[in-house]
C-alpha cells in the first residue's frame, strides 16, 4: 500500500474508494477539521448545489497530485515571496497564481463572509484546464490560445444552443465552455443571480472576458461564494464545488488539489507548468462539470497547444515519484530528478524575474469586411453582422486587440442584453465579429463604429438604417348582406348599381379598411374556383359602355375578382355587376385574410 501511495495516482484508473483514501492520506498531517477532509464513507453523492451551471457537462483532467508535497525552499508557501522551483506539481505558473490572489482578495473586498482560499480557484483551474494550459497566457492573463471544451450538442453533454453569436467561443450553433476556468457564454453573459451574468473584470481592462484568467478566476470566485456561502465549512464548500459539476469524483479530485495547494505553492514562469494527462470519461460531468481544452482525447497526454495535431510526453521527475503522470517508465530516466533543497539553507536557484509587459502588436488599420449597410424593420435583428480586421503596417492580420464596437446616433439598436456598445478581441486571423444587433422598436438611422482599444487608429464605420414597422392591417372576422334582397338581371344586362353591399365587423366591432376579395365562383362547393361565364365586375375599359355590353366584349376586360376596402363605416358597396350571353345561377363569394366567408346568389335569366 506504501508503494500505491508513492505514485500518482489516475482518476481514470482508480476507483473512488481508493481516492477517497488518498485524499484521507493528503489530509491527515492538518488540523482537525479541515475543510477538504474525507473519509470515504459516504454512500450516495452529495447533493447538488442548483445554482447555474458553470457548463454542459464536458470531461474534466483527472490527474490527482503526489501524496508527498514537500514545502519549496524558502517556504514561501505561495505566500507571494520570491519566485522559486520545487516539486513540479506544487508549482503554478506566475501570471495564473497572480489571478488567483488577486481573485480571493477581490471577493474578499465584496464578499468577506465567503472565505473564498485562492487554492481552491487553483484546485479548480487544475481540474479545468491545467492553469490554462500551463500558464499559456500574455501580460495581462489572456490565453495564447482560445481554450474551447466539446460542442455542447447533446451528444454526451448537455444541449445548449448557441447564446453569444460566437463571440466567446468561436462556435456560432452551439456553446462551448471557454477559458481557462470553463464557463459557458450564457453563464458568463447571463447566468448570474442579476440576470448579469458571472463575468467579471479582474485585470480593470474594462472588459469581461472569459478567456483572460484574471477575469475568469474572478468570475468563478463570485460564483462559488454565491447564495452566502462560507466555504469554510464543509457544507458550503462541497456544494460550492458540486455547483461546477455535481460528481462525487470530481469533488474528491477538486478537494485533493486544494489540500495539497494548501500544503504549499511556488511560482513557476508562464508557459511553464506541468500539465496534467487524464480525463474524465466523455459525459461523466452529469450535466454541469467543467470543460478541459478543445479537442482533447481522453487518456491523451496534452500541451499548452493541445487541440492540434500530434502529442507530446511528459517528462519524468516533478511529481513526487520520478515517474510521468503516474505510469511506470518503459525506461528509468538517465538523469535522476531534482532533489529537495535543504530548508535550513538559503536557495541558490535565481528567482524567475516576472513576466515583463509585451509591446503591444502594432495595428495600422481597421478594414471593414462585414456588411456595408445595414437594413432592419423597426423590432426585428438586422441579418447583417458588423466585422472587422485589424492588420498591421505590412497589412498582416493582428490577433488579440480588443475592439470595441459603439452604436452612435439617437436609435433604440442594441447589442444583446441592451448594451450600446461591446469589446470583442481579434482572432488569429485578426478578425473580430460584432454581435447581432436587434433594432429597437425606433425608426431612423445611426453608425456603428469600430475602434481598436488602446491603438491610435481610425475608427471603422458602418451606416445602419430601421425602417418603421408597417401598421398591422385591420381585421375582419365577419361579413354580411346589408340587404336581404334577391338579385336578378337578364343575359347581357347589368345588376342594378349598388346592389350587392356588405358590413365588415370584428370581434362585432365595426372593422374599418378591411380588406375583402369579392370572386365569382363556381358553384362546386368543395373547389370553388374563379368562374370564367357569367357575371363579371366592370372593368375600367367598360366604363360608358352602358348596360347593353357588346356581346363581343374581349373577355381580358371583364373582372371576375378584386380586393376592396371597407370605409370608415365599415361597409363595402361592390362596383356595378355585368352578365354575359350565359344564363344561370352564379355565385359570389367574398372572403377577408381572418376568416370571414359570405356567398352572395346571383340569377341571370335568358
Amino acid at each position: 500500500m506504501a508503494a500505491t501511495f508513492g505514485r500518482r495516482l489516475r482518476k481514470g484508473a482508480a476507483s473512488t474508494a481508493v481516492a477517497a483514501l488518498a485524499l484521507a492520506a493528503l489530509t491527515a498531517s492538518q488540523a482537525p477539521g479541515a475543510a477538504e477532509t474525507r473519509t470515504g464513507s459516504e454512500t450516495k453523492d452529495p447533493a447538488s448545489a442548483g445554482d447555474t451551471p458553470i457548463d454542459g457537462g464536458s470531461p474534466y483532467y483527472t490527474d490527482l497530485p503526489p501524496l508527498n508535497s514537500p514545502v519549496p525552499p524558502g517556504g514561501s508557501h505561495g505566500s507571494g515571496g520570491p519566485v522559486v522551483t520545487g516539486p513540479a506539481e506544487a508549482g503554478i505558473p506566475a501570471t495564473v497564481l497572480d489571478a488567483y490572489k488577486k481573485a480571493e482578495a477581490g471577493v474578499a473586498r465584496t464578499q468577506p463572509g465567503c472565505r473564498l482560499p485562492w487554492q481552491l480557484l487553483a484546485a479548480i483551474g487544475k481540474v479545468e484546464s491545467g492553469h490554462a494550459r500551463g500558464g499559456a497566457v500574455d501580460a495581462e492573463g489572456t490565453t495564447l490560445q482560445r481554450i474551447t471544451g466539446p460542442q455542447l450538442n447533446g451528444k454526451g453533454f448537455a444541449m445548449i444552443a448557441d447564446t453569444d453569436h460566437g463571440v466567446f467561443d468561436g462556435d456560432t450553433t452551439h456553446d462551448r465552455a471557454i477559458g481557462p476556468m470553463q464557463f459557458i457564454p450564457s453563464t458568463w453573459s447571463k447566468g448570474g443571480p442579476d440576470g448579469k451574468g458571472w463575468g467579471a473584470d479582474g485585470n480593470g481592462d474594462g472588459l469581461k472576458d472569459p478567456n483572460n484568467i484574471y477575469d475568469a478566476a474572478l468570475g468563478a470566485g463570485r460564483y462559488l461564494c454565491a447564495n452566502g456561502r462560507d466555504l469554510g465549512t464543509q457544507g458550503d464548500l462541497d456544494k460550492a464545488v458540486l455547483g461546477y459539476n455535481p460528481s462525487r469524483e470530481y469533488l474528491n479530485t477538486v478537494l485533493s488539489w486544494l489540500a495539497f495547494y494548501r500544503n504549499g505553492t511556488h511560482e513557476v514562469p508562464d508557459g511553464k507548468g506541468l500539465l496534467p494527462v487524464h480525463r474524465s470519461p466523455v459525459g461523466s460531468g452529469k450535466g454541469v462539470g467543467p470543460t478541459p481544452g478543445a479537442g482533447h482525447t481522453p487518456g491523451r497526454t496534452t500541451g499548452p497547444g493541445a487541440g492540434q495535431s500530434g502529442s507530446t510526453t511528459p517528462k519524468p521527475g516533478g511529481n513526487g515519484s520520478g515517474k510521468p503522470g503516474g505510469s511506470k517508465p518503459t525506461t528509468p530516466p538517465s538523469t535522476p530528478g531534482p532533489k529537495p533543497s535543504d530548508p535550513t539553507k538559503p536557495s541558490t536557484t535565481p528567482p524567475t524575474k516576472p513576466p515583463t509587459k509585451p509591446t503591444p502588436a502594432p495595428v495600422a488599420a481597421l478594414e471593414q469586411i462585414g456588411a456595408k449597410d445595414l437594413t432592419a424593420t423597426a423590432g426585428e435583428d438586422f441579418g447583417q453582422i458588423v466585422r472587422v480586421r485589424a492588420k498591421d503596417t505590412a497589412g498582416k492580420p493582428v490577433a488579440g486587440v480588443p475592439v470595441e464596437f459603439r452604436i452612435v446616433g439617437e436609435t433604440g439598436a442594441r447589442f444583446p442584453d441592451k448594451a450600446d456598445h461591446v469589446t470583442v478581441r481579434t482572432g488569429a486571423d485578426g478578425t473580430a465579429t460584432a454581435p447581432r444587433i436587434n433594432a429597437g422598436d425606433k425608426a431612423g438611422s445611426f453608425t456603428v463604429r469600430a475602434t481598436a482599444v488602446g491603438r491610435k487608429v481610425p475608427a471603422s464605420e458602418v451606416g445602419a438604417t430601421v425602417k418603421a414597422k408597417p401598421a398591422p392591417a385591420p381585421k375582419a372576422d365577419a361579413l354580411a348582406r346589408t340587404s336581404d334582397a334577391k338579385l336578378t338581371a337578364k343575359a347581357g344586362t347589368a345588376f342594378a348599381e349598388g346592389a350587392v353591399e356588405v358590413k365588415a365587423t370584428y370581434q362585432g366591432k365595426i372593422a374599418a379598411g378591411a380588406a375583402v376579395t369579392a370572386t365569382m365562383v363556381t358553384d362546386d362547393p368543395k373547389h370553388p374556383v374563379e368562374n370564367d361565364k357569367g357575371p363579371y365586375f366592370a372593368g375600367a375599359e367598360d366604363k360608358g359602355a352602358g348596360k347593353d355590353a357588346d356581346k363581343n366584349a374581349d373577355k381580358e376586360k371583364r373582372v371576375r375578382s378584386l380586393t376592396l376596402k371597407t370605409g370608415a363605416d365599415g361597409l363595402l358597396k361592390l362596383p356595378e355587376i355585368r352578365t354575359d350571353q350565359h344564363a344561370g345561377t352564379f355565385l359570389l363569394r367574398l372572403t377577408t385574410a381572418d376568416g370571414a366567408v359570405l356567398t352572395v346568389e346571383l340569377t341571370v335569366t335568358p
